[in-house]
């Protein structure tokens, strides 16, 4: 294992190296065209400066940026008779690049009128609300099932738990429900607080964003088993982690591979990254560019990369910035209406959802 570990590394240094090299080779060509453009300003020679010509298309075509996924380790059941043979291994690692230009690959028009909500059911199939009516559709826009919500009323969220069962909130009613074959039950009734969203972690826990009656609270709490495991709302400092308060103060949420809660948090214009344990890592209000009131962050996933990915429907944009806060770069000029929700599918294809126009893209952003 530790030899596995030495040849990824090797491959992964030859990947930066290749880069480097790439980039220090067109350093001194910069400098020297910048040289070159001081001597033009200060010639009196028609010709030099006629003669000139541009390569700042050239230079911007630096070398594509890439993420590094490191290995993860898969245990196994160790038998003692067995011992030798159940350590474990080791997943292999993924150098993915992100594409200069995101490509749509499928556009499914769905029945709603104005589409909520969105979640992956699998790479083929994946739940969407915009109504009373929870609709299953595969990627060829074919309705494959349809559920009526147990209340009549429209669902704020929707999740899929690990066991492929389908969860939604009813916001009015303040409940969490499960539907499961053609049977909705009731899992969770709140107590003064409605709930806002939720989330399905990788350990099968949910996650759900709520705001008390008067709206002047919210805070994420964990359910285990159904039970609350942990609740989620003040800093270090004992100030609100999430705003409160406007009639459109939408939030979603989703949890990283590194466990990390990213909520998108519309009322603060900022994306509110917390800890597994409730900590506060950073709030992302868009990149130095981006004036802070102009930016609402309104749908939130994450993908294989630990890359997190919010919709910026203000904008009609989408962000993708790095586990730890980074600006990588947007997703947009590519035909973007309104886009209200995200979620990915196991081979990091993007789904979003468009408010307006009732559409589900799957959109490309990886090579």
């Amino acid at each position: 294992m530790k030899s596995d570990i030495d040849d990824m590394d090797a491959q992964h240094i030859a990947a930066i190296d290749q880069q480097e090299d790439a980039i220090n080779h067109t350093i001194p060509e910069i400098t020297q065209v910048i040289q070159d453009l001081k001597r033009l300003l200060d010639t009196s020679d028609v010709c030099l400066v006629s003669e000139y010509t541009s390569r700042t298309a050239e230079f911007r075509s630096m070398p594509a940026q890439f993420q590094v996924t490191l290995p993860t380790f898969t245990p196994q059941e160790i038998h003692r008779e067995q011992i030798h043979q159940q350590i474990g291994s080791w997943s292999e690692p993924a150098i993915k690049f992100l594409l200069d230009e995101p490509r749509i690959l499928t556009d499914i028009q769905t029945e709603c009128k104005a589409l909520l909500c969105v979640s992956c059911l699998s790479d083929s199939e994946l739940w969407t609300c915009g109504d009373k009516i929870l609709r299953l559709y595969n990627l060829q826009g074919e309705l494959l099932r349809s559920v009526q919500t147990k209340s009549g009323n429209w669902p704020r969220d929707i999740a899929v738990t690990r066991s492929g069962d389908l969860v939604y909130i009813d916001y009015k009613d303040r409940s969490i429900n499960l539907v499961r074959g053609t049977q909705i039950q009731t899992l969770i009734t709140l107590r003064g607080w409605r709930p806002v969203d939720l989330c399905v972690t990788s350990s099968g826990d949910l996650l759900v964003i709520m705001r008390n009656d008067d709206d002047k609270q919210t805070k994420v709490v964990r359910y285990s088993g159904y039970t609350e495991k942990q609740s989620i709302q003040w800093d270090d400092q004992g100030k609100p982690l999430y705003s409160s308060g406007g009639l459109f103060n939408y939030k979603y949420l989703s949890e990283n591979r590194n466990l990390d809660i990213c909520v998108a948090d519309c009322g603060a214009s900022a994306v509110v990254v917390v800890s597994a344990a409730g900590k506060l890592r950073f709030r992302y209000t868009g990149p130095p560019s981006t004036p802070r009131e102009s930016f609402r962050p309104h749908g939130i996933t994450t993908d294989s990369q630990g890359n997190i990915l919010t919709s910026d429907w203000n904008n009609d944009r989408i962000h993708i910035i790095d586990q730890d806060g980074h600006f990588l770069r947007y997703i947009h000029n590519c035909g973007l209406q309104f886009p209200w929700v995200l979620c990915v599918d196991s081979r990091d294809n993007l789904f979003l959802a468009e408010y307006y126009t009732g559409k589900v893209k799957k959109l490309q952003y990886y090579k």
